[in-house]
């Protein structure tokens, strides 16, 4: 019988879609989100704020742990696994971004993988379970901002992956445990107080943590109600539900389940070329076409000297609009920063946002000739949004360029070869090169895989000769 509420509907949906709702493009789009949310959390292992949650978060012990990643010296409980590696994927805003507004694979898969190590040993989780538990926590999250036209646009009130990010994290373990639809509404509800943070924090150290909030607090969330704890069962339909969180909030009930329609399938994901806000990748594509003009006739040096001003024509983002970042998170966050690095360098990668490069006086004198204009047909939409880079020179030439699709935007996305350097460069600063290799053929037959427990080995960073006999395939 279907039901006859929102939150019942979705209940039905995460019970009852299985594996041969998948179709082969959300298997491959899906593989290619886990393959680089793996590559991002490893390299993000290594910064500050990661470190001080893993330090933080070993006051915890428990008799069930999970993989941390990068780490062959310790392991935590679960929840606290999902904690540390949500905010290592999110530490350097390296992960993917998806339309409607938000970074779906974080939140959902540092999740499952720590809940799947939870399961006792003569309970395997294969690769195709993962796969669809994964599947169900990112299709609730394009569900759930599809009920808004607000969160169409880039945020301005709240981070949306501690909202619908807490939600998929939740389904996305209710799948995993096999929660039937009572209790799979109430993993709904239950996550749902826990969701929100304030967009104030982004740029800071904190933001990180939004995302390893939201994948440790929806697998919590489903723990809690595979226990019996109840929550409102209308959590959805509801205004003073997660229509708290939308002032246009209007929700529709899913498709059936026959053929069913994966948002996967429709709207793929951002792949990011370096570690930034989504809205600077557009920037940067656009001030590095402008540099090549630039230096065309003077020996590949930019004349730095002889420009008068720079303008940025972008959509109106205020935490994007940063004249003078100090750190790397206020780097990462800033329109003027990622243009001025591009200008000077010809690209933008991990290495721009050192903190020399940060502070280096070319930067610094570039960023006092930048200023940003708004017109007013610049969205703030990663559908819909450009920008146009224009450089003023003394004589009076002016230089420009404009990006409206950067290079790994989901209407251009990556190569494969581009992708899988970028997944190799991140994990291989943290793996031995036989780990690094060992997840990505494990993740390229993740629906072949008899027991995931082999990719979370590979995760901490044990020899793919060691687990040779362990990788079987179906």
């Amino acid at each position: 019988m279907w039901a006859k509420t929102i939150t019942g509907n979705f209940a039905n949906v995460i019970h009852g879609l299985n594996a041969n709702h998948l179709t082969d493009q959300v298997i491959q789009r899906s593989k290619r989100m886990i393959l680089d949310t793996l590559g991002v959390g490893l390299l993000g292992t290594s910064t500050e704020v990661c470190h001080k949650v893993t330090q933080y978060s070993k006051i915890y012990s428990s008799d069930i742990s999970s993989t941390i990643w990068g780490h062959l010296d310790f392991r935590l409980p679960p929840l606290y696994a999902a904690f540390v590696n949500g905010v290592a994927v999110h530490s350097m805003d390296f992960d993917d971004t998806w339309h409607p507004a938000t970074h779906p694979s974080g939140a959902v898969l540092p999740a499952v993988i720590a809940l799947s190590e939870a399961f006792p040993q003569k309970k395997k989780i294969s690769g195709l379970d993962l796969l669809l538990a994964f599947n169900v926590g990112i299709e609730v999250q394009g569900r759930l901002l599809r009920f808004s036209s607000e969160a169409r646009n880039i945020p301005k009130r709240f981070h949306p992956p501690t909202v619908v990010g807490t939600m998929g994290s939740a389904a996305a373990c209710a799948k995993l445990l096999a929660l039937d639809q009572l209790k799979c509404k109430n993993a709904l509800a239950i996550a749902a107080s826990y969701a929100g943070a304030p967009l104030a924090n982004a740029a800071t150290q904190t933001k990180p943590l939004h995302v390893g909030n939201a994948a440790k607090h929806g697998l919590e969330a489903a723990c809690l109600a595979s226990q019996g704890l109840q929550g409102n069962k209308q959590i959805l339909d509801m205004e003073s539900g997660i229509g708290a969180f939308y002032t246009d909030y209007n929700p529709q009930a899913l498709p059936t389940l026959h053929s069913y329609p994966w948002l996967l399938d429709q709207q793929d994901v951002a792949i990011k070329r370096f570690p930034a806000h989504l809205g600077t990748h557009w920037v940067a594509d656009a001030a590095s076409s402008v540099r090549r003009k630039l230096v065309e006739s003077s020996d590949n040096f930019l004349p730095l000297d002889k420009i008068e001003k720079v303008i940025l024509k972008v959509p109106e983002v205020k935490y994007v609009n940063r004249p003078s970042p100090t750190s790397e998170h206020e780097a990462r966050h800033s329109f003027q920063f990622v243009a001025c690095s591009a200008l000077l360098d010809g690209s933008v990668s991990v290495q721009s946002f050192t903190s020399e490069n940060i502070h280096r006086p070319a930067l610094r004198e570039l960023l006092g000739k930048t200023q940003l204009e708004h017109p007013p047909d610049n969205t703030p939409s990663f559908e819909s949004l450009y920008c146009e880079v224009s450089v003023t020179l003394r004589d009076g030439n002016l230089i420009s360029d404009r990006c409206d699709t950067f290079y790994g935007h989901w209407r251009k996305p990556l190569k494969k070869d581009d992708f899988e350097k970028k997944f190799q460069s991140n994990a291989s600063s943290v793996l031995p090169a036989e780990a690094t290799e060992g997840i990505l053929e494990t993740v390229y037959n993740l629906e072949k895989v008899e027991d995931c427990s082999v990719l979370s080995r590979f995760l901490s960073g044990q020899s793919a000769r060691v687990l040779s006999e362990k990788l079987c395939f179906l």
